[in-house]
């Protein structure tokens, strides 16, 4: 076997250059998304977390207040849970999703409620 024959031809180095290069953007960008997910989701978790603690409800419950402060704010989800997260670390939260979240957890309170 020649080096010649394991190497690319002249002609074809620059489709395979510019696949390589389109394949290196790809999965860069892939990789962008996944790790912006994988905060994403963690922060979710850990306002499910804070929504369990303050109002006494179940995880599902917690999940189910946060989509629901999202759906009637018309904010991300992530941006809720953010919010949330900062809000269990002293920030104020803003008005409309403080009421809604005072709306989401009555609507939700239930028997874990006082135990």
């Amino acid at each position: 076997m020649t080096s010649s024959s394991a190497s690319p031809s002249p002609e074809s180095l620059p489709a395979t250059t510019d696949g390589l290069v389109k394949e290196l953007r790809q999965v860069r960008a892939e990789n962008r998304q996944l790790k912006q997910a994988l905060a994403s989701h963690a922060a979710v978790d850990q306002a499910i977390g804070v929504l369990t603690a303050l109002g006494r409800i179940s995880p599902d419950d917690g999940f189910t207040v946060l989509r629901e402060i999202s759906q009637h704010t018309n904010v991300r989800l992530s941006v809720v849970a953010q919010y949330l997260i900062e809000h269990a670390r002293g920030a104020a939260l803003p008005g409309v999703l403080l009421g809604e979240l005072h709306a989401a957890l009555s609507r939700h309170a239930g028997p874990c409620e006082g135990r």
